[in-house]
Order: structure tokens, then C-alpha cells, then sequence
């Protein structure tokens, strides 16, 4: 849903196989990177602009997924919200 939010990409599907699962997504063509980070580290809000400079090729654009206690953003809606959490992933 972040993806989708910043045009990342289309509508996606959750296929229901009765199995693992599968997610059917519309690629538009703006993704050049995405990724998981594992272990899911603990960042404080202070600490976001390391992760920023360690994961992101430039300041202007991509995005570090995160989870909160106020539920999954990105990293500058936590930046202005004042909160930290855990990462989660990368796209860009």
C-alpha cells in the first residue's frame, strides 16, 4: 500500500491458493530496487537519517518502510510524526 501511495505501483491482488499465498501486482515501470531488511533493526526517530544515508541512493527520492506503534509509513511521515519503529524494507 506504501508502494501504491507513491506511485510506485498499480493496484495489487491478494490470491487466495490455499497454499502460502500470492500477491498479483500491476508494475508502471518506476521501481529500480526494493528490499527486505533482515533482521528487522529497532530505529529511534533520531536515527532515521543514517538508514536514509546507508539505503537510499539520494535524498530525493525512495523510501524506508517502517513499523510503528501508529502502524506501517515510510520514513519521512515518522520523521514528522516523531516516532521510531522497526524497518521493515527499502524501495526506490
Amino acid at each position: 500500500q506504501q508502494m501504491m501511495k507513491h506511485g510506485y505501483i498499480g493496484e495489487f491482488e491478494i490470491v487466495d491458493d490455499h497454499r502460502a499465498g500470492k500477491i498479483v501486482v500491476e508494475l508502471i515501470g518506476r521501481i529500480n530496487k526494493c528490499g527486505v531488511i533482515s533482521p528487522r533493526f529497532d530505529v529511534c526517530h533520531n536515527e532515521i537519517e543514517q538508514w536514509v544515508v546507508n539505503l537510499l541512493p539520494a535524498r530525493q527520492f525512495g523510501h524506508i518502510i517502517l513499523s510503528t506503534s501508529l502502524g506501517i509509513m515510510d520514513h519521512e511521515e515518522a520523521r514528522r510524526k516523531h516516532t521510531g519503529g522497526k524497518v521493515l524494507g527499502f524501495f526506490y
